[in-house]
């Protein structure tokens, strides 16, 4: 019985091989829409730091004090670093006029490490009157959180005759976790147009005599904290840019002669070479064939540019010869035209 089912299960795999090499990967630049949309009327905008490091310190021993008192200057130059990349990276907006780091005003700051209550329109409205701004981007929160642990070990220490020898010590391992949060308040419509948390987890290692010595040899924390912080900063402005990415896609490569030949112009780069012969295909009486021919000329309408005719070849690809990848490319497709939409809406507004 295992000999004779030894074969059916060799020949189904020889089948998806088979399906697997009849279709090659390629790729395409697409630009997809802004995440965040500020319309044409905005010219002016507004940053504001609601968070402020926490205070009270008192009744905490030696390390925590010092972890706590560093913890503080990384609150507060993190998120420094944060509104300067953001600001930053927001002159690349041509349509904008000004960005301004609206500072000191206390009747915004939350000091908590969630993502506080949201501001009164009230607020907002005073504020865009007193500065002039049309739209306020609030850092909602910027909280570090270290937590630390300590494990018996043994370091290279010299002695008094310049030897080094190993002598035994502390190392801490600290485990730091920077949260922040960004809000947008647009106050024409009295919308908050967009929230984004950014969160990520760092682990620094020191060595020392003692626990102390252990946590003041920890290196390169704060660069390593407020380097993160410029990222996030930039990557948050950058969801209010179109973003240029790469898609794939799969197409096939065999079926005749002529399958075989635009693969290889294709893979030259005549992509109008290879669209000549499979569109030649398009007629041909095995069904198979034409569904590929179809769903071939469809990714050649895409990196035309035509997503209509795309669709049009793609849909005939299921409909008449209902190929196998046709369907979700023309979902995908689908998607492509609504991302369109939403790209020009966004550029005329």
């Amino acid at each position: 019985m295992k000999n004779q089912i030894k074969p059916f299960i060799y020949l189904s795999i020889a089948l998806f091989i088979s399906a697997c090499a009849s279709t090659n990967k390629m790729t395409m630049g697409v630009t997809t829409p802004a995440k965040v949309h500020l319309s044409s009327a905005v010219k002016t905008i507004g940053i504001i730091n609601r968070s402020e490091p926490s205070k009270g310190n008192k009744g905490l021993d030696k390390i925590d004090q010092i972890l706590s008192a560093e913890g503080l200057n990384l609150d507060q130059k993190g998120a420094e670093a944060a509104i300067s990349a953001f600001a930053s990276e927001l002159e690349m907006i041509k349509s904008l006029d000004e960005i301004k780091i609206l500072e000191n005003i206390e009747e915004v700051k939350s000091g908590l490490g969630v993502l506080p209550a949201t501001l009164s329109w009230e607020t907002i409205d005073k504020l865009c009157d007193t500065y002039n701004v049309d739209v306020i981007f609030s850092l909602a929160f910027y909280d570090t959180d270290t937590k630390s642990s300590f494990k018996v070990t043994t370091m290279p220490l010299e002695n008094n005759l310049g030897v080094k020898v190993n002598v035994p010590a502390q190392e801490v391992t600290l485990n730091t976790l920077v949260n922040c949060g960004w809000r947008v308040y647009d106050p024409s419509k009295k919308l908050i147009i967009d929230e984004k948390n950014y969160t990520e987890e760092m682990i620094f290692h020191g060595q020392g005599i003692n626990p102390i010595k252990a946590v003041e040899a920890v290196k390169q924390r704060n660069e390593t904290i407020q380097e993160y912080s410029r990222n996030v900063g930039i990557a948050y402005a950058q969801r209010l840019i179109p973003n240029k990415v790469r898609i794939s896609r799969d197409y096939y490569m065999s079926g005749t002669d002529n399958f075989k030949v635009a693969h290889r112009r294709a893979l030259t780069g005549d992509w109008d070479g290879a669209a000549e012969l499979w569109k030649q295909e398009t007629t041909n009486p095995d069904l198979k064939i034409q569904g590929r021919a179809n769903y071939n000329m469809a990714i050649s309408s895409e990196i035309d540019g035509d997503l209509d005719l795309a669709i049009q070849y793609a849909s005939k690809a299921y409909t008449d010869s209902k190929d196998k990848l046709a369907l979700d490319y023309v979902n995908v497709l689908k998607y492509r035209v609504q991302q369109n939409n939403v790209l020009d809406q966004q550029r005329s507004n």
